[in-house]
């Protein structure tokens, strides 16, 4: 014997409470495809779009602190070059003497072996940026900063050799301070001026090349605030769905007591029935 009753149990009561818990729970209004299939691929893409330009601003702002550094060493640098100028044109003048004068390029050369120190030690996370390596004084490798989210969002630098080789130093730092005469030391004031003019070159470069970063970084900056306002639209209402979860969570309760009641009115109505 078979008895029937017309009371259905609304299954689409638990699908809502369990879409109000998913959107609550990620944060997201659109989770699946089922919630709006275009809407989601546009989300998708926006999120997607927004963590590439999170990670090309940490890259440009790493790229920025290596320009900084670059740019801090070569100061330092300039500062040496300017100084052993002036020794030079002390040491130019026969009124100076040839004790005076050794001693003046045993300073000079001093002095270079730390322009040669700075540029050997100069680096960033493991890269030397003023010469080859730490132990190769020939011109350092072109970096490539990606700098946005498309592959040839690219800055690149230039190729830089900021040692006494490069500037074309090594005549003077191998001088003999015995046979150091003043006219030597005035044949070694155009070698200088050329180096000052070299470094000052590599200055310009480096720092048109953080100016480009800075410029890219704010860019990005820019269009990723855009499009996480625009993600945003996406985003869950927390206080909407808390309340929609609320009503949702009642209507499934009154839905399980009025299961139980038609159980019970079934196995009272089969009772009838029998007896």
């Amino acid at each position: 014997m078979q008895v029937n009753t017309n009371y259905a149990l609304n299954q689409d009561v638990y699908l809502n409470i369990n879409q109000s818990l998913n959107k609550i729970a990620t944060g997201v209004e659109l989770n699946q495809s089922s919630d709006n299939a275009s809407s989601l691929s546009i989300a998708n893409s926006l999120i997607s779009d927004s963590n590439g330009y999170s990670q090309a601003i940490e890259n440009t702002n790493s790229a920025i602190a290596s320009s900084q550094i670059a740019s801090s060493a070569t100061n330092e640098q300039s500062t040496i070059l300017n100084d052993v100028k002036k020794k030079l044109l002390q040491a130019s003048t026969d009124t100076t003497s040839q004790e005076g004068r050794d001693s003046i390029l045993k300073d000079i050369q001093s002095q270079l072996k730390q322009f040669d120190k700075i540029a050997s030690e100069t680096n960033y996370n493991g890269q030397t940026l003023l010469q080859k390596s730490e132990s190769d004084t020939a011109a350092s490798d072109v970096q490539q900063y990606q700098s946005g989210i498309i592959g040839d969002n690219i800055i690149e630098t230039s190729s830089v050799q900021s040692n006494t080789q490069g500037l074309g130093l090594t005549d003077l730092v191998n001088q003999n301070s015995a046979t150091f005469t003043a006219s030597d030391a005035r044949s070694y004031l155009e070698n200088i001026d050329k180096a000052i003019n070299g470094l000052n070159d590599i200055k310009t470069e480096i720092g048109a090349t953080q100016n480009q970063l800075e410029s890219s970084n704010r860019n990005l900056l820019a269009q990723e605030t855009s499009t996480l306002s625009a993600a945003s639209l996406f985003e869950t209402d927390y206080a909407k769905e808390t309340s929609n979860f609320s009503k949702q969570n009642i209507l499934s309760q009154i839905g399980a007591y009025g299961q139980v009641q038609a159980n019970n009115i079934n196995q009272q109505s089969v009772l009838r029935l029998l007896s």
